[in-house]
């Protein structure tokens, strides 16, 4: 007989409640922080350097970052934030919209620009805030 069958026969029915998939450590808004500043520091070594083969793996790299990005600020707004924390905080719909938007084609995927590097850090700080104050609630 296989363990999946022979475990809830020993075991009996288990309920267990999460507010989250995982334990809640696994998330954490340094995930996008830290690929965001990568971005923002190939943007910087980009406008220093005039060799265009530096300067086109500085834009794939780049590329690379702003998606990771995306799904770290993904998985925080789907898995992590619960309803009860959209209706404490009915800004985290709009908040998350503009940082992944941000971090698109819109925003740091499709620019080499230092400022809006600088604006996604800026967004990703600001769900950084609700998220802590989840955390301590």
């Amino acid at each position: 007989m296989r363990m999946h069958r022979i475990l809830p026969r020993l075991l009996g029915h288990v309920t267990a409640e999460a507010h989250c998939d995982l334990p809640c450590g696994v998330y954490d808004p340094a995930q996008a922080r830290i690929e965001a500043e990568s971005v923002l520091g190939i943007c910087n070594k980009y406008a220093d350097n005039d060799d265009p083969e530096f300067r086109a793996r500085a834009i794939l790299i780049k590329e690379q970052r702003s998606e990771l990005v995306k799904h770290h600020l993904w998985v925080l707004w789907t898995d992590y934030f619960k309803p009860p924390h959209f209706e404490k905080y009915p800004e985290l719909h709009q908040l998350f919209n503009e940082a992944t938007k941000a971090a698109g084609a819109s925003g740091t995927k499709g620019s080499m620009d230092p400022a809006v590097a600088q604006g996604l850090l800026d967004q990703i700080e600001k769900i950084s805030t609700i998220f802590w104050e989840t955390k301590q609630a």
